[in-house]
């Protein structure tokens, strides 16, 4: 009889999962690499659809090596056994029992049945969402995140427009105006709410990190190929249109924060891919009672969670990039096979990849501090009849009313006596807008379950399986 080997469960199969999979793997644990997505990669390493003999331009840009050597080491596992690979499974749920821990997730498409693995350890690695702030006009159709513009472009799918503008703020706005522009669409403009001043007086932090300099400089670069204007210290006022999009207002905010008189630019366009930069995926994570460190999943530096067997990594710790979610995967891998097979980690042995974790990390708080936050008058732009809840059709209005009539004074009475956060997206497309209408902050709400699920499947009894 053989001996049982430990049992680490991924949850997501971006660069911090990959990352973390090899490494465990590769040093005699046995791992279930759990994602949503029918093939892996993440948002970063996204593949054009097989199914849907999907076509466009050419996809992984940079990193190409990266990838090849991270697809090449899964199939390597995948073939000895010590990996095993579950697509299209949405984690709803991960539970503690003695001993361990159980997975659920609900399967394909239509998530109508439900999987569960037990495993001795879980490594968080479930990435992050974007942020979108809502104004006039968000909801008509044309008007598309910028990651799911990108995701389109990706995957070589026909995107909703040919002329389009990417507006918004953060490092995502370059490549995503870069690949529609690949992808075929005349980009009119890049709106972007950052200063110039501001990364100028980053300039020493810069140096630490040439390669990703040298990245962004080549992203501007095909953007003056394709003759983009980029406006900078600018925001979107109002999308306008009948049926779809047609056209889209932009400003430079004042010193309070609002439209400058005489700035407003009308830009006509079919496609404007907006986002405000991104949040990490913590529901998995507050459902275990993990603590979080500002936005994302507190960890040490071992990668561990405050919680037993919970490691984390990859941007639900905190927005970073494809770079540092490599590296802290592989330093989770490796911690968390150390200390499943019981032998003594050793930090030596991920010394190049902690090094540069903490180089990225500087980097990119030095990032973020450069972008900044939207300016604070926003909410006020946002006229009483815009949605700002999608899923529950809540209105601006209707937020104002739980505040102003009812005495609302955080998100979970706005959302009880207004229903917003209540639907499908669970407040993960919303909450930052509705946070920003009602004046209150935008504070994690732990759920015990991480996404809708059918009741049928909760009422199902579950026999979980146990990988060997």
């Amino acid at each position: 009889m053989t001996e049982r080997r430990p049992v680490l469960a991924v949850i997501g199969a971006g660069p911090a999962g990959l990352a973390a999979a090899l490494a465990a793997a590769s040093r005699g644990v046995r791992v279930v690499l759990i994602d949503s997505a029918a093939a892996v990669g993440g948002q970063f390493y996204r593949q054009p659809s097989p199914g849907l003999a999907a076509g466009g331009p050419q996809v992984l840009p940079h990193q190409r090596r990266t990838w090849d050597r991270l697809r090449a080491g899964l199939d390597a596992q995948l073939a000895a056994g010590r990996v095993t690979h579950m697509s299209d499974r949405h984690v709803w749920c991960v539970e503690r029992e003695s001993g361990g821990f159980v997975v659920h997730a609900l399967l394909g498409p239509e998530q109508e049945e439900s999987t569960t693995v037990r495993a001795d350890a879980v490594l968080l690695a479930t990435g992050g969402y974007e942020k979108v702030l809502p104004f006039p006009g968000w909801t008509l159709p044309g008007v598309v995140t910028a990651g799911g513009a990108q995701a389109l472009a990706k995957s070589g799918l026909s995107l909703p427009g040919r002329t389009a503008v990417v507006a918004g703020s953060g490092p995502l706005l370059l490549p995503v105006a870069t690949g529609l522009a690949a992808g075929g669409a005349r980009v009119v403009a890049l709106v972007e709410g950052g200063a110039p001043a501001a990364f100028v007086r980053q300039a020493r932090i810069w140096a630490t990190a040439p390669v990703k300099v040298v990245e962004g400089a080549a992203y501007a670069a095909r953007l003056l190929r394709h003759r983009t204007a980029v406006m900078t210290r600018h925001m979107v006022v109002a999308a306008h249109g009948e049926d779809r999009l047609e056209s889209v207002t932009v400003a430079a905010p004042d010193a309070d924060g609002r439209p400058a008189p005489g700035s407003e630019r009308r830009l006509v366009c079919d496609l404007l891919a907006v986002g405000h930069g991104l949040l990490p995926h913590t529901d998995l994570a507050e459902g275990l009672g993990c603590r979080l460190d500002g936005t994302g999943v507190r960890v040490d530096a071992e990668q561990r969670t405050d919680v037993p067997g919970v490691w984390a990594a990859g941007e639900t710790t905190g927005i970073g990039g494809a770079a540092l979610s490599l590296a802290e995967g592989h330093i989770a891998g490796r911690s968390a096979a150390a200390r499943l097979t019981g032998t003594a980690p050793d930090p030596r042995g991920w010394a190049p990849a902690a090094r540069s974790r903490t180089r990225l990390r500087t980097f990119f708080a030095a990032l973020g501090s450069a972008y900044g936050d939207p300016p604070a008058r926003w909410p006020e732009q946002i006229t009483d009849d815009t949605v700002v809840c999608r899923c529950e059709e809540v209105t601006a209005g209707a937020v104002r009313e739980a505040v102003g009539t009812f005495g609302a004074g955080d998100l979970r009475t706005v959302k009880l006596l207004t229903r917003a956060g209540m639907g499908w997206c669970q407040g993960r497309m919303c909450e930052p807008g509705v946070a920003g209408v009602a004046g209150c902050p935008l504070t994690p709400a732990r759920r015990l379950l991480a996404r809708p699920v059918p009741l049928g499947v909760l009422a199902a009894p579950t026999d979980p399986t146990t990988p060997r």
